[in-house]
């Protein structure tokens, strides 16, 4: 199976801080890889270096076999061809929801409003916030805004989606409601790459785990396999904390 996204040797520093050291990753068609790893281990800069929100300083960045990294590369036309979710839901306020997810598709990608429009009010019904269209971000809980921000990002019929760590900033009883939109969306095929501390959710969902330690890809493989009998000493050690925090 083809690689949408491929990551080569990816370094990335800020300053002498050396975040990134020589990541290798490759996220096939219509499969979900889950980034685990504890604070500071390089997830969210991966994703930003994947999604070129961050210059890389060594490696490639490999969208459907080309090479986006190289700057000869319109770096905007790549990202229209990706879905980005953060922790921060990032909507406009002073848009309603309706507005917030056509505006990219209308504004950035040319399409008819009316087919852009009829298109979110089916995305939207489809995550359960039909009836919320026309509200503003502020009136909804963190969970809807993020829904919403996951709606955003299918709305631009992305070749990936890349999450990173979306239920991190929500109220427990929150995540839920999110995660089982992630897994919706990912039972349909699309191609997903995520941050993520939910490992039972990883452990479901994810076709592979990669686990990063210290800005180094250290093992990843199925989610039974790695999650279940890790063999790397480090990856034990983490999934072992985790354990003991309840999160596995």
């Amino acid at each position: 199976m083809k690689a949408v996204l491929e990551l080569r040797g990816i370094v990335k520093a800020f300053g002498s801080h050396v975040v990134l050291r020589g990541i290798d990753l490759a996220v096939e068609e219509h499969r979900v890889v889950a980034l685990i790893g504890a604070s500071g281990s390089g997830k969210s800069t991966l994703l930003r270096c994947a999604s070129l929100l961050e210059t890389v300083d060594d490696g490639q960045v490999l969208l459907d076999g080309e090479d986006v990294t190289d700057p000869r590369v319109d770096a905007d036309r790549v990202r229209r061809r990706m879905g980005v979710v953060f922790q921060a839901y990032n909507l406009f306020p002073h848009l309603s929801v309706l507005d917030n997810v056509v505006l990219a598709p209308t504004v950035v990608h040319g399409r008819p409003p009316a087919e852009a429009r009829d298109e979110a009010h089916a995305l939207l019904s489809r995550v359960g916030l039909a009836d919320k269209a026309g509200e503003y971000p502020d009136r909804l809980s963190g969970g809807q805004q993020q829904r919403v921000a996951i709606v955003r990002a299918l709305a631009v019929h992305p070749r990936v989606l890349l999450l990173d760590e979306i239920t991190s900033a929500l109220d427990p009883e929150l995540v839920g409601e999110v995660l089982a939109v992630v897994r919706e969306v990912a039972a349909g095929g699309m191609t997903i790459l995520m941050a993520t501390h939910e490992m039972g959710f990883a452990r479901q969902v994810a076709d592979t785990v990669a686990f990063l330690d210290g800005g180094v890809l250290l093992e990843s493989g199925p989610p039974a396999q790695l999650l279940g009998e890790p063999r790397h000493p480090r990856t034990r050690k983490f999934l072992s904390r985790v354990i003991d925090a309840g999160r596995l």
